[in-house]
């Protein structure tokens, strides 16, 4: 019975996922040459940032949906740039830690409640920048309302392990700048999700077979294909705030990805506005990181 009831308790988590491999290392070259394409700003880190790092429990198996662990290793690790101030929250912000915070970014799952949306809100009316990364996007309620502050929302749906054919749709964007038109990944993408994406400028995406997810909805005889997807931008109307949104971060092992590095690194840097580079962080990119020679 002991050891029935871990699995159970896994279950009843969501815990339980299909067997996945790591990928193998990107190419040393191939990383450098991204790095190398990006223009060469004096300015990069003029101006002051305070980031807010919100994590919550771990609520997944191993080296799945740890972000106690993110936020240990993320902190010191943007702490290595120049003019940045890191605070961490565990699981939500204090009023003390919002005040003054440039971006927030969030690796949890949290219920997104009304309390928490008007946080959200007064935060963005002063033009404070938005991350959010994975989980973080899936709401419990107000479903609407808060897709009005992240573009998009999500309401656990279908969702699929494994082997992912990342595709860039806007390669021009600076978030994108010098990446591959299309990156493996192994990772979790999610689908459908509630809200205009008229409103949300559309980085990169996945193609999937929309009902023959890991989800219990399946359906083995449909094999419709929707392109769905997995890394936005978004600017709230009315606001200067600035939002970047990462489905991607389902395995811990996606964070010592060079490639998704540089998007999530970018991200926060776009989203914190300011007159500095979004590529001010990309010297943090293969921090680290394992590469193939």
């Amino acid at each position: 019975m002991k050891r029935i009831l871990p699995f159970v308790a896994a279950t009843l988590l969501g815990a339980v996922c299909p067997a996945a491999e790591p990928p193998p290392p990107r190419a040393r070259a191939e990383v450098e040459a991204v790095l190398r394409a990006v223009p060469r700003d004096p300015g990069v880190a003029a101006q002051r940032l305070k980031i807010l790092l919100v994590a919550g429990p771990k609520d997944h198996g191993p080296g799945e949906h740890d972000y106690p662990k993110w936020q240990k290793d993320w902190a010191p690790l943007l702490a290595k740039a120049p003019n940045v101030e890191i605070v961490t929250a565990f699981p939500w912000p204090t009023a003390e830690q919002w005040e003054g915070a440039d971006l927030a970014v969030f690796y949890l799952k949290t219920q997104w409640n009304a309390s928490q949306l008007e946080q959200i809100q007064k935060h963005q009316s002063r033009g404070g920048g938005l991350v959010t990364i994975h989980w973080a996007i899936g709401c419990d309620q107000n479903w609407h309302d808060h897709a009005r502050h992240f573009g998009l929302s999500y309401k656990s749906a279908s969702y699929r392990h494994g082997p992912v054919n990342l595709r860039l749709a806007l390669p021009e964007h600076p978030i994108a700048l010098g990446l591959p038109r299309q990156m493996p990944f192994v990772d979790e993408p999610y689908w459908p999700f509630i809200g205009d994406p008229e409103k949300v400028k559309v980085l990169a995406t996945s193609d999937e077979k929309i009902h023959q997810g890991d989800d219990r909805r399946q359906n083995p005889g449909d094999d419709t294909v929707k392109t769905i997807p997995v890394f936005w931008t978004y600017e709230p109307e009315g606001t200067q705030a600035r939002v970047f949104v990462s489905i991607f971060g389902h395995y811990m092992w996606t964070f010592d990805d060079p490639y998704f590095r540089l998007l999530l690194l970018r991200g926060m840097a776009w989203a914190a506005r300011g007159n500095a580079s979004p590529y001010r962080f990309d010297a943090l990119a293969t921090e680290g990181v394992a590469l193939r020679n």
